[in-house]
């Protein structure tokens, strides 16, 4: 299929064997696996995965590719033209039996779209056992990054507090046509099993991360001065910036916040 990639929907499309193959073995799909990967592009992952699988969703925004592959008319695929910021990710996960088997989002993400369609996916986290994204680098090294370092933000606090994360590939521009001007990595995202805030406290940490992080350069006291009287912050903390608090200890503050 001669298919232009559209800036609009941010589609660069992967085409090194090797790095599909590492991709697709992370992924690991089992027969009973329920799959949705997200634009499937050109099916770079999507052909290898359903070969593994029994049924494999599709969720795809381009009108284009979504009639390409339901003319493929392959068993066991079923395509939803859909936005992912829109999809109601939960209804999908609760509409697979509890039956044991894995429930897994995958897909090359749209770099233009990632931080909100990953904030977007925590409401179903309940219900995925994991997911397997590509995305451009710089937003993975975020995602996974360690209190106290540089790229340590409001991305960190809040995928860490609800997901397992690890980056586990690096992928250059080269695997992709067109190229993009940035480098990619996989990362692995596991709901963490420890997650216990309900959604009062969800909402207290979300206020309180994003406070923190508003003027990164500035301290705590400046950045939590609305909090102050609630949260009794130690002196070294009111000196401290955001990049310098655990995602445990934002947790604590979300509690006492809620509470």
């Amino acid at each position: 299929m001669m298919h232009r990639a559209r800036k609009r929907f941010g589609q660069n499309f992967l085409q090194d064997a090797s790095v599909i193959y590492s991709i697709v073995s992370l992924i690991n799909p089992s027969p009973d696996a329920h799959i949705l990967e997200i634009g499937p592009g050109l099916g770079a992952l999507t052909k290898p995965l359903l070969s593994n699988v029994n049924q494999l969703d599709l969720l795809e925004i381009d009108r284009d590719l979504v009639a390409y592959w339901r003319q493929q008319n392959l068993q066991g695929l079923n395509v939803i033209e859909g936005d992912a910021l829109q999809f109601d990710f939960r209804e999908w996960a609760k509409s697979h039996p509890q039956d044991g088997a894995l429930c897994k989002v995958v897909g090359n993400l749209p770099y233009n779209i990632s931080s909100p369609l990953l904030f977007h996916l925590v409401s179903a986290a309940d219900y995925i056992n994991e997911q397997v994204f590509m995305l451009q680098a710089e937003v993975v090294e975020r995602m996974v990054a360690v209190a106290g370092s540089s790229d340590f933000s409001r991305l960190s606090v809040m995928l860490q507090a609800r997901y397992y994360m690890e980056q586990v590939l690096d992928v250059p521009p080269e695997a992709f046509d067109p190229q993009p001007k940035v480098n990619s990595a996989v990362v692995r995202m596991i709901p963490r099993s420890d997650f216990d805030l309900t959604d009062v406290q969800w909402s207290a940490l979300e206020k309180v991360v994003a406070a923190a992080f508003s003027q990164r350069r500035k301290m705590l006291r400046t950045n939590l001065q609305d909090f102050s009287q609630q949260l009794t912050l130690a002196n070294e903390e009111l000196r401290a910036r955001a990049q310098d608090i655990s995602v445990d200890r934002y947790i604590e503050w979300a509690k006492v916040l809620a509470a």
